[in-house]
């Protein structure tokens, strides 16, 4: 069945949207709770010899740490081809919902570091398998496109960003001041709560939006060579992994050397997913440009949540040992800074959503491409004040809070250019019969965006503290020279979107 073969459902609205809006918000707020939650105290866990830790050294550490956060996103793609081909959208958020249930209830039990692992494994496929579809099914509410699409997605955006302020200060709290597991427990309720919402008003509400698999028209199907083309693929990436292992460039017995390999994986499966697509995916002329274009944000996505991710590694790190957390006599939990980033966004996402109905209302034109160029300029500045943070800190006195809230300010302007506007616009700019596994490339821009992050964090190493402003100040010029990189493409990449705003 196609998408525009759907009998939109009608029902109720609430400030202007569907009633549909806001049980996918609140199912992915729950969600989003049980991830940032659990996100905010994991590399604090894996560090920890005290408390009943890990007790890991920060280069392990920070590896594991980025090899989760990276699988989490990066398994987008494969729960995007499930749902294109197998379940649909509906029932793989259904389904991963369950999966992430079952891999924090695993994490809340004291246990060895096998059992841990493998509860990260779970909550890891679970998160795939509902991140990229519940986002497709929002896009679907909307299939005239446009400024309310926009808008749309900004207000669903509030709802990731209000499970995570939650997430972050209940989660944070009882697991570092009361215990790690506990924590981690509080992330098992949470997604409950979620799958109950989704369960109690999916159906009333959503319609047959995400019920089916949406079929490629006739004589425009995937190329015969394509299954072909995807195994040999695999071969390609299982070879070259016993090669790097083989010659000694990478080990992969250990975190670090297998993080640095994920890092290969990634990179690979996006630029040959995506040349896939266009070679071997039955698409026109206007189809391949398009695509193009998605491939430039893939790119830019990955530049700044490489930055924005450093919020649960370096940041975290820096905001553990160098920030002054005494506030009127009481310690608060080092992990609370990170509430700081969904905390500006609850403030500032309904001042965006308004801002672009305003240009849209007036024709007053940002095309998209403008919005990540100035995301990525944002998140240099975010940078640049890090660099002084670092310094204050060489002196051997804690700094001042106002550093890390001027960069999570900072962070938060950015990821409002680039992450709600580039979930709206991979939904408007994929081909129909490819929109869950191109949202899935999206992710998986991000999933190289988190390992990045987190294998820089790894050189925060206490034996080494001198090293901490040249660190930020790398980000800061890379961010920089990119936003003014991607500014000089921006005509050329409007033109390829044919339209599409």
């Amino acid at each position: 069945m196609e998408v525009t073969d759907i009998k939109p459902v009608r029902t109720a609205t609430l400030f202007g949207q569907p009633m549909g809006l806001f049980v996918l918000f609140f199912t992915e707020m729950w969600e989003r709770f049980s991830y940032y939650g659990m996100r905010a105290i994991l590399l604090l866990f894996l560090l920890d010899s005290v408390r009943g830790g890990m007790g890991l050294g920060e280069a392990d550490g920070a590896a594991i740490y980025g090899i989760y956060t990276a699988s989490v996103y990066l398994l987008s793609l494969p729960g995007g081809w499930i749902a294109d081909n197998l379940l649909g959208q509906r029932k793989s958020v259904w389904y991963g919902g369950i999966i992430i249930m079952l891999g924090h209830i695993i994490l809340a039990i004291p246990s060895g570091s096998g059992l841990f692992y493998s509860g990260l494994c779970i909550v890891a496929l679970g998160t795939g398998l509902l991140k990229p579809n519940i986002s497709t099914i929002v896009g679907q509410l909307y299939p005239e496109g446009g400024a309310r699409k926009d808008a749309a997605f900004s207000i669903f955006y509030m709802g990731i960003n209000i499970g995570s302020l939650l997430g972050i200060s209940i989660v944070g709290y009882l697991g570092q001041k009361v215990g790690w597991h506990y924590g981690f427990g509080a992330a098992a309720v949470a997604m409950a709560l979620g799958l109950v919402t989704y369960h109690l008003f999916g159906n009333r509400y959503l319609g047959d939006y995400g019920q089916y698999i949406v079929q490629a028209p006739t004589g425009e199907g995937k190329s015969p060579s394509g299954n072909r083309s995807l195994l040999l693929f695999v071969a390609f990436i299982v070879a070259l992994m016993a090669i790097l292992q083989l010659t000694g460039i990478l080990d992969l017995t250990t975190a670090q050397g297998l993080a640095k390999a994920m890092g290969t994986i990634i990179s690979l499966i996006g630029l040959s997913y995506f040349a896939y697509i266009l070679l071997a995916g039955g698409l026109d002329a206007t189809e391949k440009k398009r695509v193009g274009v998605l491939f430039v944000f893939f790119v830019a996505s990955a530049l700044y949540w490489a930055g924005n991710e450093q919020q649960g590694s370096s940041l975290q790190i820096f905001a553990d040992r160098y920030t002054e957390l005494t506030v009127f006599g009481w310690e608060m939990p080092s992990s609370w800074f990170q509430n700081l980033n969904p905390a500006f966004i609850l403030i500032f996402s309904p001042v965006m959503a308004a801002l672009w109905l305003f240009l849209a209302n007036n024709k007053i034109g940002l095309p998209v491409p403008a919005k990540f160029a100035i995301s990525l300029l944002l998140l240099g500045l975010a940078y640049v004040v890090m660099v002084f943070a670092a310094e204050f800190a060489l002196t051997g006195v804690r700094t001042s809070p106002l550093f890390l809230t001027f960069t999570y300010l900072f962070f938060t302007i950015a990821e409002l250019f680039l992450s709600p506007v580039g979930l709206s616009a991979f939904s408007k700019l994929a081909p129909k019969r490819y929109t869950s596994q191109l949202m899935g490339l999206w992710f998986v821009g991000t999933s190289l965006g988190n390992l990045i992050a987190g294998l820089f964090a790894g050189g925060f190493d206490k034996e080494n503290v001198q090293q901490m402003p040249q660190m930020f100040q790398s980000v800061a010029v890379f961010a920089l020279v990119s936003g003014f990189v991607l500014l000089l493409f921006v005509k050329p990449l409007k033109r390829w979107m044919g339209g599409v705003e």
